[in-house]
């Protein structure tokens, strides 16, 4: 898809993994990448497997797949930096805690993250969707307060995948105490994929130091809704702080 291609800055020693959503792509995380990047910090924002390209690529990955790209990612960017910090949106943010569980990670940056599996109720309705022979739904795409805001996001959701996701989350939110990086916590009031709890979830749990900062203004995509200074501001404020050399 014109516009959801991969970002790549390399800069001085200090490094930023930036990680984009579910049925989403790097076009959502651009500019907050260039931002950082502007800062003089290396930066990498990936285009996750089945993203950004078509319904149907993405209906042939799973959980492992995003995952295993994420920390292929972080290696990578560690191999030429000497720390490095992760920023995720939503799916992006569970998998920001999943490398922060995993890797030794200088800071991190949640933005309307999703870390932990819904209830029993939703994830058997999706079952029974899919046992009805359904693959798809309804996109979770561009929820954005911002008049004429438009996310470029797939146009419906892979029911598959979606529970692929949530069952990836089940070890997420488990681990949630190895985390022991500082973290950054951007969280919309008002947000209609994913809820603020599981912000919540992250300030209970991580073994680190939590930092929470509420959006008044935004959606779920906030990097590109009525709050994006707000978010770019206090993303790169935070590393400057916690990502040092």
């Amino acid at each position: 898809m014109p516009g959801c291609e991969p970002y790549s800055a390399t800069n001085g020693p200090l490094g930023v993994l930036v990680l984009h959503g579910f049925t989403g792509n790097p076009s959502s995380m651009r500019s907050l990448a260039e931002r950082i990047a502007g800062q003089g910090f290396s930066v990498e924002l990936p285009r996750l497997p089945g993203h950004g390209t078509t319904v149907e690529d993405m209906m042939t990955t799973s959980w492992s797949d995003w995952s295993g790209a994420a920390l292929e990612a972080f290696d990578g960017l560690e191999q030429r930096c000497s720390h490095v910090a992760v920023v995720g949106l939503s799916m992006g943010g569970g998998l920001t805690a999943f490398v922060g569980e995993r890797r030794d990670v200088a800071a991190l940056v949640f933005i309307n993250p999703v870390v932990m599996k819904p209830s029993d109720e939703l994830v058997d309705g999706l079952q029974a969707l899919i046992d009805s022979g359904m693959e798809s739904m309804e996109s979770i795409g561009s929820d954005i307060k911002k008049e004429g805001g438009v996310e470029a996001s797939y146009s419906a959701t892979p029911l598959r995948c979606v529970l692929s996701l949530f069952d990836g989350l089940v070890e997420v939110h488990h681990d949630l105490a190895k985390i022991t990086a500082p973290s950054l916590v951007l969280s919309s009031r008002e947000d209609h994929v994913v809820t603020s709890d599981n912000g919540d979830e992250i300030v209970a749990k991580s073994s680190g130091p939590v930092e929470r900062v509420w959006l008044e203004n935004s959606y779920h995509v906030a990097t590109i809704d009525n709050d994006q200074e707000i978010v770019e501001t206090s993303t790169v404020d935070f590393l400057h702080t916690f990502l040092k050399s």
